[in-house]
């Protein structure tokens, strides 16, 4: 659907790789409809989402113009594998750092303001004091991202009202608290945030009526004076593949593997394992008797290309012996996610619940083994086990983080990939894909609701 360029989008995601990855990949949806979008931050986190962009080719899409602001040195610590929370504090110093993108996003709302009929911002819940100078220009308004999914934000405000009754309390009665979730500074963080959004014209989710229909009735109930818009998912849905030369060493060992047999582990960008929950993660992975994949990396830093990087143990001789089998692989860098979850060989994901990677598994139709470490992802992992059926449960949501012993890893992983259960949740989640496919296509329910999104800021008046 060609557009006019009277109106252009400005992309601002927070400085943490979910973010930056779900609103590059927005933008790639944005310009299709041939609207200029400015997707910003700061230089150290475009080097960031640019080095691990995948799925689709930036440089294909001219419409996407990038902007980076140098901002002053801020320092962040390592992380710590030990912390009381897993959530990631060494990142705190860079999320505080970004109020230095104000004066500078500011000066680029004003410019395009005099360029365009409407400027149009995108930007995470958690950078609205970056653009707060917006009400002052009158042809500039802003449309907030929510990061995860319409389950997680229909329960929070089920939370905040009271617990009304409702056809949801056996669920939502059954989930788990916020407690160990986030650090006070992240908190106080989001409170900050919260002053400078008053302002927005509505909100945008990365999720699909096909999937959470009933939740996103729902968070409209808790909300019927905000526009609201389920537009994902955001990543594509179909993979392409790349000639050889291009391809990760990881997904030519998948080739070789027979459909379905293989379990892909990662705990994401922002969580550190103790080195003794490592070593139960490496007992339980090779006593399960299962192929796997595994991405084992410490938690990204404030800047991902400065500094030492923790290097963690594996017990004696262990990668080599697993490489010797052909049960399984190390990937100790940066993995490509959404490739691997397409490959037939992926019969399963263990993860951390993090709300994109979710939502890449359900896209792909890889049930999971949940694992939950703080923020929303104890209740991503309720909705996946318990509402979608297409996850076993590795672990409980506990906030002290006590050690997985490997047992339980072991039979998480049997369960998942050979048993009759994990067949049963391949087959629910292999529907669901196809009811993802089909919302994004022509028609569908999340394109629908893009194509309302694009009328919207599109408007005359």
């Amino acid at each position: 659907m060609a557009q006019d360029s009277q109106v252009t989008v400005v992309m601002v995601p927070f400085l943490a790789q979910g973010h930056l990855g779900q609103l590059l990949h927005l933008s790639r949806l944005i310009s299709s409809y041939n609207i200029p979008v400015h997707y910003v931050s700061t230089t150290t986190h475009i080097r960031q989402a640019s080095s691990r962009h995948q799925g689709w080719d930036l440089a294909a899409h001219p419409n996407i113009h990038v902007h980076e602001f140098p901002i002053p040195p801020f320092h962040c610590p390592a992380p710590n594998p030990n912390a009381q929370t897993k959530y990631p504090s060494q990142l705190q110093p860079a999320f505080e750092a970004s109020i230095h993108l104000r004066d500078p996003v500011a000066r680029l709302f004003t410019s395009l303001s005099n360029t365009f009929r409407r400027v149009v911002i995108i930007h995470d819940f958690l950078m609205g004091s970056v653009v707060q100078d917006f009400v002052s220009l009158p042809n500039v308004e802003s449309y907030i991202f929510q990061s995860t999914n319409a389950f997680f934000f229909s329960s929070y405000y089920w939370d905040l009202a009271g617990k009304p009754g409702s056809p949801d309390d056996n669920v939502f009665q059954q989930l788990p608290s916020f407690e160990g979730c986030f650090t006070p500074e992240s908190m106080a963080h989001g409170e900050k945030q919260q002053i400078c959004v008053k302002n927005s014209s509505g909100e945008l989710y990365n999720t699909s009526r096909s999937i959470e229909g009933h939740y996103f009735d729902l968070l409209q109930k808790f909300q019927p004076d905000k526009k609201q818009w389920a537009i994902g998912p955001f990543n594509p849905v179909d993979i392409f593949e790349k000639p050889d030369q291009q391809r990760h060493e990881c997904l030519q060992w998948l080739d070789n593997q027979a459909s379905n047999s293989v379990i892909y582990v990662s705990f994401g960008t922002t969580t550190s394992l103790t080195d003794e929950q490592i070593h139960a993660i490496a007992v339980g992975l090779e006593n399960g008797g299962q192929k796997f994949i595994w991405v084992l990396r410490d938690a990204d830093k404030g800047d991902i290309f400065g500094g030492d990087v923790r290097k963690s143990e594996l017990p004696m001789g262990y990668e080599d012996r697993i490489l010797e089998t052909g049960q399984g692989m190390i990937v100790r860098g940066w993995a490509p996610q959404l490739e691997i979850l397409a490959h037939a060989s992926t019969g399963g994901f263990m993860s951390h619940c993090g709300w994109n990677s979710c939502l890449e598994s359900l896209t792909m139709g890889v049930p999971m083994a949940t694992w939950p470490m703080h923020s929303d992802q104890p209740r991503n992992a309720v909705l996946i086990s318990k509402v979608l059926k297409v996850g076993i449960v590795v672990k409980e949501w506990t906030p002290g983080h006590d050690l997985v012993e490997s047992f339980y890893i072991e039979n998480a992983v049997k369960k998942l990939i050979s048993s009759t259960e994990g067949h049963e949740m391949r087959k629910r989640a292999a529907d669901l894909r196809n009811a993802i496919k089909k919302s994004v296509a022509q028609g569908g329910v999340s394109r629908l609701e893009l194509d309302s999104f694009i009328d919207h800021i599109m408007r005359l008046n």
